[in-house]
């Protein structure tokens, strides 16, 4: 299976995404379409082998909606300046030649003089053929495009809300022109011109249209930063010479020398420098990390005050800048359960206002036989139910929300996730390298009196130095970040069971258990009781012995990450319930859960037995999502209702999980949920409003309220309210962007 983002054009309300969608559907081979009105593309998968991607298009243009090839980044709202820009022309264009008639027309009926002096200059009749002129060109200018598109898709039996518009302003626009021109036609009581109404539909309609797309053009805001981060050039060391080159021709182990300030090209290992790199706009985090010799970085992060030299390990769409794009534009494109019932809606829709607009006509001209209040509220109709709000309602949201969350560092792989992580009942983490750093330590080290602190450690860590053994390397690095020399160790021997024996600096050093002490027959005295509280609380302890006397207490253990507790409150905080499943030892997987405050926890268990742990969980607790960073997490990651990875692990689970937290605080994973709650809530504020709007507001353009208290709703009026709609559900949508700050950290 392959698959393809089109850009759609010509889309503007839900009823034409179910066009596209039907036309692309419709192409054999097709699995499976994704249209998104607020992003105007079209994410298809299809069989390779049987579709032409030529034919999709042909089929979008064919309905009515040119389609092309979208690239990278053309969802990040780059069109939406140029179409706003088109349409704030267009719109001040109609508002000059609209506002003279409606300043005639209205302003004649709310200030008498006005109309007077017009009768008595230039008559009615002039008045009449000068609207005509005016309107005619705003109908032929800037509402040319409702009818061009319109038009063809009513005689298509496909209309939509162009038609909608169209066959309203056309309405308004005929009638008044019989009454200019071959007033005869109609009875003399109902001979009146609604010139100013075709105008003003047109010219508010327009209105909408460009504050929406100005606002539309933010919703694309994250993608437009990521896009940025792309780096133009790049410092070539090639044959002992510098060289500037266009980043883009970098290649794989190329040397690349990034200064002080500049952007990271490319990923690439350090190979020579240290330096703080500013990693926020792809994580979240707000400190720079320091890099070193050995450490990884990612193009498009930001170099701080030291030069770095980098060996290249990915170029182009192979880089973690682009994969992260392709991520959050594919999240962005999503078709989220929610909107399936809106798409049945919003295709049904504009034929049934049709109906309805023309049932409304026959029944007043019966009822009444007044073919000015028919005419009136017939049009109203077609106005005022214009879709696009419903259209709109889903993906503006989506797409606002997942961007916000990209600025958070937490990227929805997969659509649906969007959605599920709302209505999870429990979240399950993965201890070591989630809740823990996953790497040992050196958390506390007791001297016996007589004995100094650097010299111990200073012999001990001489004796580990040779040993890969985890507690052995922890001792190795807090010797190193206590910046202490290491004397010569000789013959250096592992003790199975025991520990290990070395000679440094001429004595005799032994590290190991208290099994190794009884051996050598010395007595920990009080150290044996504060070795069994920190073993009570998970830590590896070992005993250190000089020239057979005691010397210290050394304990090691995986450090509780430091948002981790926050995290764990947090969610207990949402009413979601907290959960640890862990390979460790059931000692160490409890104390960490007592000090974070979990209750229920797996230890000791296999992948296997974490797939079987997140089934339990479900059954007992509901809806379940699982945090982990390693490949034996991979299984209960696919397993859970969500997979959430942690961005700093193995590439195995990344691929496995449905939400990936770039950073490796758990408070992202807060983040992530207020993210999805708050973008869940936002659709089903727009889904209510945009429902609500055309359910109350049918009847009244039909005038079921006239024959009670004479209320008819103006046409003008139905334009202005339909187009306020739709800009209310894309500044609701745009409120998301102020989401989920508080999860994370200062």
């Amino acid at each position: 299976m392959s698959g393809l983002t089109l850009s759609i054009r010509n889309m503007h309300c839900g009823s034409c995404v179910g066009r596209v969608d039907r036309a692309l559907r419709a192409v054999p081979g097709v699995q499976d379409v994704a249209v998104n009105l607020a992003g105007e593309s079209a994410r298809v998968t299809y069989a390779s082998e049987i579709v032409d991607p030529s034919a999709l298009m042909r089929a979008s243009q064919d309905a009515g909606f040119p389609a092309v090839l979208a690239q990278t980044g053309d969802s990040a709202g780059a069109g939406h300046s140029d179409d706003a820009g088109k349409l704030a022309r267009q719109t001040a264009i109609a508002a000059a030649l609209t506002l003279p008639v409606f300043i005639v027309e209205m302003g004649g009926h709310l200030y008498p003089p006005l109309h007077h002096a017009i009768m008595n200059g230039i008559g009615m009749q002039t008045s009449w053929v000068l609207q005509f002129i005016a309107v005619t060109l705003v109908l032929v200018g800037p509402g040319r495009v409702f009818f061009t598109r319109g038009l063809p898709a009513l005689w298509r039996r496909v209309p939509d809300m162009n038609s909608l518009v169209a066959l309203g302003t056309a309405a308004a626009w005929s009638y008044s022109t019989i009454a200019t021109f071959a007033p005869g036609l109609l009875p003399a009581a109902q001979r009146a011109v609604y010139f100013e109404a075709a105008a003003v539909i047109v010219t508010l309609i327009l209105m909408g249209r460009w504050l929406e797309s100005r606002a539309r053009g933010r919703t694309g805001s994250a993608i437009r930063r990521l896009m940025e981060l792309r780096v133009p050039q790049a410092h070539v060391l090639r044959a002992g010479v510098v060289t500037d080159i266009d980043a883009a021709h970098l290649q794989i182990d190329d040397i690349v020398i990034v200064r002080p300030g500049e952007h990271i090209p490319a990923d690439g290992i350090v190979t020579s420098g240290l330096s703080h790199v500013d990693e926020s706009m792809l994580t979240g985090e707000p400190l720079p990390a320091e890099r070193t010799i050995g450490s990884n970085v990612t193009g498009g992060t930001v170099n701080g005050d030291n030069a770095l030299h980098l060996r290249i390990t990915a170029v182009g769409d192979d880089t973690a800048l682009a994969q992260i794009i392709r991520m959050v534009e594919a999240a962005q494109s999503a078709r989220l359960p929610i909107q399936a019932l809106v798409d049945r809606v919003t295709l049904w829709f504009v034929p049934c206002v049709l109906a309805i607009a023309v049932t409304t006509v026959l029944l007043w001209l019966l009822l009444s036989g007044d073919v000015t209040l028919a005419l009136v509220a017939g049009i109203s109709v077609l106005i005022i139910a214009c879709p696009c709000a419903m259209g709109l309602a889903t993906p503006m949201s989506i797409m606002v929300g997942t961007g916000r969350a990209a600025d958070l560092g937490v990227l929805f792989r997969k659509g649906d996730a969007l959605q599920a992580l709302a209505g999870v009942d429990l979240v399950a983490f993965d201890k070591t390298g989630t809740l823990t750093q996953g790497k040992p330590e050196l958390t506390e080290m007791v001297m016996v009196p007589g004995f100094e602190r650097a010299d111990v450690l200073a012999s001990i860590a001489a004796a580990e130095a040779q040993s890969e053994h985890p507690i052995a390397r922890a001792i190795c690095r807090a010797a190193d970040a206590d910046g202490l020399t290491l004397p010569e160790a000789a013959d250096v021997r592992a003790l199975p069971g025991w520990g290990l024996r070395a000679q440094v600096a001429g004595q005799v050093v032994n590290i190991g258990s208290h099994r190794m002490l009884s051996e050598l027959g010395i007595d920990p005295g009080a150290l044996q009781r504060q070795a069994n509280t920190l073993a009570a609380m998970g830590k590896s302890v070992v005993f250190a012995a000089i020239d057979g006397r005691m010397a210290a207490m050394i304990a090691v253990s995986d450090p509780i990450k430091p948002g981790a507790a926050e995290a764990v409150a947090g969610l207990r905080k949402r009413g979601l319930g907290v959960a640890m499943i862990t390979g460790d030892q059931s000692a160490t997987a409890q104390a960490i859960a007592n000090t974070l405050g979990i209750a229920d926890v797996f230890a000791e268990v296999l992948p296997k037995g974490k797939v079987d742990a997140v089934t339990s969980l479900a059954r007992k607790h509901g809806k379940i999502a699982f945090v982990g960073d390693g490949i034996n997490d991979a299984p209960a990651l696919a397993q859970a209702d969500v997979g959430i990875a942690i961005g700093t692990g193995t590439d195995v689970a990344i691929e496995a999980a449905d939400v990936v937290l770039m950073s490796g605080d758990p408070r992202g994973v807060v983040a992530a949920h207020e993210v999805s709650a708050s973008t869940l809530r936002n659709i089903r504020q727009n889904l209510v409003w945009a429902f609500g709007y055309n359910v109350a507001l049918i009847p009244v353009a039909a005038g079921v309220l006239y024959p009670a208290t004479g209320l008819l709703l103006s046409p003008m009026l139905a334009a202005g309210a339909m187009a306020l709609s739709s800009v209310f559900v894309v500044s609701n949508a745009l409120r998301l962007r102020r989401v989920a700050g508080s999860a994370r950290p200062a």
